[in-house]
């Protein structure tokens, strides 16, 4: 592993007694020997320093529609340039994204880009944000950062896409340069996440709450619904509970479904009634938008208004074939739609262009 001019941390000390590298990051807590790498594999410890090692470096770029994030209640049919890097710190048995994720080599593999690069193709594509996302951005806090100051000196916004996973040391600063966020709230209880997941469950919510009552972050929550882990009514009545109990009604629900991959090759696909189910517990708890995704139901990944159930957004596969809204609010009976909404929707529909930027 090489040092290079860009790739110092934040969020570490060495530790008193051993003197090996403490990244703070994460709640992980990795304590890292000299030449060696935490467990998201992209944070190492070079000459007694912490340094990130996919700095500049991606593992793509592709224009997206916002609402594959997924996101629906922010810049609705605009194109997003999306962008990851490698590894992860969680560990997760069912990773739908787990060829990047779990990349060992995307540090000498990947496309190169600096910040303002990033921002100059976003401009040039007419995209009104960028994602950090494929792999969780949290453990390249530091080029995000960088990224999305440079963005937001040209009026773009920034997505985070994220397991939510990340000390308080780093959360100011992290989601202080960030517009909205999907939390990937992956179940709700501690057994899953520390058996399928190798991480808790409590510093997720603690994030949720975080974002939702001491940020501007625009806010919305997936959660993968995986057949026999964490499906249970129970389970799905008691998360929709504590959303609507700390969180609010406001906050977009998205119910993903599961498909095969990773080390759990063996758990079926989520049948559609279980989404359907799923979405129905949301609703009956008083959460004014859950949907469906991963699946083709339109009628489910619309959205409605909670006071006169008003067809507002009708979507379907990405595109957007109605949208009825009046400066933010309901045209009929005039609730307010919470969200970052336009006069008019962005007409870039399902398609993904993937891109090229140089150094």
């Amino acid at each position: 592993m090489s040092r290079e001019s860009d790739d110092k941390t934040r969020w570490w000390h060495h530790h008193p007694d051993s003197g090996k590298v403490v990244c703070t990051l994460c709640p992980r807590q990795c304590q890292i020997p000299n030449n060696s790498r935490g467990f998201c594999f992209v944070r190492a410890n070079i000459d007694n320093e912490l340094i990130l090692t996919t700095y500049g470096k991606s593992s793509g770029f592709c224009i997206d529609p916002i609402e594959k994030k997924p996101l629906a209640h922010f810049l609705p049919g605009s194109a997003v340039l999306s962008l990851g890097t490698a590894g992860c710190n969680l560990g997760c048995k069912f990773c739908q994204n787990w060829d990047i994720s779990k990349s060992r080599k995307m540090d000498t593999l990947a496309s190169h880009a600096q910040p303002q690069a990033i921002v100059d193709a976003a401009k040039q594509s007419g995209c009104r944000s960028i994602a950090f996302t494929y792999n969780d951005p949290v453990i390249w806090a530091e080029y995000a950062i960088d990224i999305a100051n440079a963005a937001h000196q040209h009026d773009i916004k920034t997505v985070a896409v994220t397991a939510g996973y990340i000390s308080p040391d780093a959360r100011a600063e992290f989601f202080q340069c960030i517009d909205a966020a999907n939390i990937d709230l992956k179940a709700f209880t501690e057994t899953f996440y520390r058996k399928l997941t190798q991480t808790h469950l409590k510093p997720v919510l603690d994030t949720l709450i975080y974002l939702k009552h001491q940020t501007n972050v625009w806010l919305e929550i997936t959660t993968l619904i995986i057949p026999g882990q964490n499906d249970s009514p129970d389970e799905l009545q008691a998360m929709c509970n504590w959303i609507v109990q700390e969180l609010g009604p406001d906050v977009p629900l998205h119910f993903s479904a599961f498909h095969p991959d990773f080390k759990m090759m063996d758990t079926p696909a989520t049948p559609h009634d279980t989404l359907i189910r799923a979405r129905q517990i949301a609703l009956d708890a008083g959460i004014h938008y859950p949907y469906v995704g991963n699946v083709h139901d339109p009628k489910r990944e619309s959205t409605y208004c909670p006071a006169c159930n008003e067809l507002l957004i009708q979507r379907d596969c990405y595109n957007i074939d109605r949208y009825h809204l009046n400066a933010s609010r309901c045209p009929t009976c005039d609730h307010p739609i919470p969200g970052l909404f336009e006069a008019q929707p962005g007409t870039w529909g399902p398609k993904r262009v993937p891109l090229t930027i140089g150094r």
